[in-house]
């Protein structure tokens, strides 16, 4: 049974009942993170509910490890590391099976009393003081990034619909286990392949079925589950919704996940390249409808697109380079893409057609495009609005699509190609006057900051790589 949505009244009611005694407030950080506090649900329902909180506008403005970085125009010691307002989203509350008597709720994220840097957003309105007057949403957070998207893909009369496939690795290990190992030699739950095997899987369900269940308490549409390719690798498959609720519902399901995987006795990890097998992937589908709810992108064009249909996929592979930063954002991402790996490396569009960047997949009012470029490290707020700008883009610019790869785009030596490395992709975003215009100067000063953080710190550090070649022999 779904606790989702949750009403404000369902709420207090579960309150009075004693049914619930905490709520989470959670803001999704620029790696796509759960970050935010647990509040005494009482507490809750009298301070915040209708005010919001508070948190320190680093949680903006740091690298994975959380340390505090320079070069960040919005979060500084110069700027005094200030608030920045969390404003519950009331649409995003439910309860969260998987820790007891707890509901949870999303937060947007606005400047209190007119801080923030001179550029930004517009103007968010909780609709009562609390957390100090507030004003202008920050414009780097992830969700308003998406939000202000779907704005603009709104102005042309559409609604974007998307779903994520999030693939993962299992082990035997616990996190704390994992860590004093180095996360080395762990144990993963399956030996062999297990890519569809109801044999192999079947020793993983007890994980498994948890996580299905109490992902459909938490309010997502669990669809299936199935083994994947890696050694101990799985994918829990969810139904597709409106863009916004489909990277809420992400977040939601990879912060949930971890958790009842500790809770389990074991790990489980999302990174983009484990390891030297098979990657983990996180493909998203796309679509677009249109204002009487039909599907925008269906005709009788090539792949059976309509012109709307074309000119979106047209935009999707014009900007896929420039905007790579928000679909691979770690360095480890840039690993996935070997030749042969169903990980792609050639920027091209194919019915049906896993060796290409977009896939057309399903037929009729069901067609989408799958972007097989995301892995599963991915911030999918960040990801889903590279998708919704580029769509905008082809659409705007009335660009002509290119002719179907009908063949193994793997060997296609004249096709634009995935950026090998962070660093090409950094170039590419900062240099691009799209990427600007579709986001603003802002965020892509914000975002390019965070990939310098994380080359400055993987240069820096010495890696087993170098210790195993050069310790004796050099």
């Amino acid at each position: 049974m779904t606790n989702a949505p949750m009403s404000p009244d369902r709420l207090r009611a579960a309150v009075d009942a004693g049914e619930v005694d905490t709520v989470v407030l959670a803001l999704v950080d620029m790696q796509g993170r759960l970050q935010g506090k647990r509040f005494h649900a009482r507490y809750f329902l009298d301070h915040v509910l209708d005010h919001g909180s508070e948190g320190c506008d680093y949680l903006l403005a740091v690298d994975v490890d959380m340390n505090t970085v320079d070069g960040y125009a919005m979060s500084s010691w110069s700027r005094g590391y200030g608030d920045i307002a969390m404003l519950p989203d009331l649409a995003t509350l439910r309860r969260v099976p998987w820790q007891p008597g707890t509901a949870l709720v999303l937060a947007d994220l606005a400047w209190p009393d007119g801080r923030g840097p001179e550029a930004g957003g517009g103007d968010l309105d909780p609709g009562a003081e609390g957390a100090g007057r507030v004003g202008r949403e920050v414009a780097a957070s992830p969700r308003q990034i998406l939000r202000r998207q779907l704005d603009r893909l709104a102005a042309h009369g559409l609604t974007g619909y998307a779903g994520t496939e999030l693939e993962f690795v299992a082990f035997r290990d616990s996190y704390e286990e994992a860590w004093r190992r180095g996360y080395r030699e762990l144990t993963p739950v399956n030996q062999y392949n297990v890519d569809y095997s109801l044999l192999g899987t079947a020793r993983v369900e007890p994980l498994l079925r948890r996580i299905r269940n109490e992902m459909a308490g938490a309010g997502l549409v669990p669809e299936s589950a199935k083994g994947e390719c890696n050694l101990g690798q799985h994918e829990i498959a969810f139904r597709y919704a409106d863009a916004l609720t489909c990277a809420d519902n992400h977040v939601i399901y990879k912060n949930g996940a971890k958790e009842i995987a500790a809770q389990e006795g074991l790990s489980i990890t999302f990174m983009a390249k484990p390891n030297a097998r098979e990657g983990n992937s996180c493909h998203i589908h796309f679509s677009l409808r249109d204002a009487t709810g039909g599907s925008a992108m269906l005709g009788d064009g090539p792949g059976h697109l309509s012109v709307t249909g074309q000119r979106v996929l047209a935009g999707l592979l014009a900007t896929m380079r420039e905007f790579s930063l928000l679909s691979a954002p770690n360095i480890n991402s840039y690993k996935r893409y070997q030749p042969g790996s169903f990980a792609p490396t050639a920027l091209r569009w194919g019915t049906d057609n896993r060796t290409c960047a977009l896939r057309l997949a399903g037929h009729g009012q069901g067609m989408r495009v799958e972007n097989r470029v995301p892995g599963a490290d991915v911030n999918p707020y960040l990801a889903i609005a590279a998708l919704v700008a580029g769509a905008v883009h082809g659409i705007e610019a009335e660009l002509s699509l290119e002719p179907e790869c009908t063949g193994n785009a793997y060997d296609d030596a004249d096709a634009p190609r995935v950026p090998g490395t962070l660093r090409e992709a950094l170039e590419l975003w900062e240099s691009s006057s799209t990427a600007r215009a579709a986001f603003g100067a802002e965020v892509v000063a914000h975002y390019a900051n965070q990939a310098r953080v994380e080359l400055a710190a993987f240069d820096a550090a010495v890696t087993d790589w170098e210790l195993f070649r050069g310790f004796e022999r050099l």
